[in-house]
């Protein structure tokens, strides 16, 4: 199971429409999730809805919340994008074999050992999160937070039984490049990744479009092709500014 994992204040400025980004990931298989670090009044507003924009559109989940939230809300993200990937793969299973809409319409024995299936896979199956940092000049007060989150995130990883990877971009990219940049490829260490801050420079617009895509090209040419895991399901749940949402589709 591979995401991208977006950290950004929103209110995208250059290049193609995140949105569109997003619902392009979301095609090739990749789930887009993202956490808001959004300022107050209007242009935060505007960041708001444009986090819930992409998330929607990438199959994945959004949450709104404070710096000192964040470390917290980057670990609970991940973990709920492989539940749900896995609940809804199962779902799809049962409803092709036995016509039934959900693990709940088992009888209680089998759903006990669906459910217990399930759980092991949510800790032994492969993950890799790709986490692009928006690093745009407003992201500058927050990015000491977004350092604690990656650690805090990748010692989480490290601690799954199955085989975690985290890899870092963040963007803008410098001028003439690449709309973003590849701070770590993926790793299973979480030693080195606080040092990697040092490289990062927040500067100029927010290409937050052109970098998710840049992110899936990334993904494509490291991981190959991941199968369709959202074909034909369409996006479904609600997306709030204070709450993740409980029914998001991945």
């Amino acid at each position: 199971m591979i995401q991208i994992l977006l950290i950004t204040d929103g209110c995208s400025n250059e290049g193609e429409s995140p949105v569109t980004a997003a619902a392009q990931a979301r095609a090739e298989g990749i789930a887009v999730n993202v956490v808001g670090v959004v300022d107050e009044g209007s242009i935060g507003e505007m960041g708001a809805r444009e986090i819930g924009e992409i998330a929607r559109a990438g199959g994945g989940m959004s949450r709104i919340v404070h710096s000192r939230q964040l470390s917290r809300t980057v670990q609970m993200m991940t973990r709920m994008t492989v539940a749900g990937t896995i609940r809804q793969a199962v779902n799809r299973e049962l409803q092709q074999l036995f016509g039934l809409d959900s693990v709940g319409a088992l009888p209680p024995a089998q759903r006990a050992e669906v459910v217990r299936v399930m759980d092991e896979l949510e800790e032994t199956s492969e993950l890799r999160v790709a986490l692009l940092i928006d690093a745009s000049a407003s992201m500058k007060p927050k990015l000491p937070a977004v350092e604690e989150a990656i650690r805090d995130l990748a010692l989480s990883l490290e601690a799954r039984t199955g085989s975690s990877a985290v890899a870092v971009l963040h963007y803008p990219g410098e001028s003439g490049h690449p709309p973003c940049t590849l701070d770590c490829d993926w790793t299973h260490d979480a030693a080195g990744l606080p040092l990697l801050f040092s490289r990062i420079r927040t500067k100029g617009t927010t290409p937050t479009g052109p970098a998710i895509l840049h992110a899936v090209d990334f993904i494509r040419e490291t991981c190959g092709k991941i199968k369709g895991e959202w074909d034909d399901i369409p996006p479904r749940g609600r997306t709030d500014s204070d709450e993740v949402r409980s029914d998001y589709v991945v």
